[in-house]
């Protein structure tokens, strides 16, 4: 009788043991989910904060030839 309880130990805490390891290994598969989505939304950010710096550059270059012409005049 001991060694069925034993036995009847040794199995439930493997399935335990399983079912827990398999428990995170989803939730980490799904937190790299997250993580990728992310990183795509900074690296677009970035691509982002990178045009909207070229368009200000722009903007002042036409302003300064805008003033550089009415103050030829």
């Amino acid at each position: 009788m001991a060694l069925l309880s034993l036995a009847g130990t040794f199995i439930g805490s493997l399935l335990g043991i399983f079912g827990s390891a398999r428990m995170t290994n989803f939730r980490l598969e799904q937190l790299e989910k997250k993580v990728e989505k992310h990183n795509q939304v900074v690296e677009r950010m970035a691509v982002a904060e990178n045009a909207i710096k070229s368009a200000h550059h722009r903007l002042d270059d036409v302003n300064s030839e805008l003033e550089h012409i009415k103050g030829g005049t």
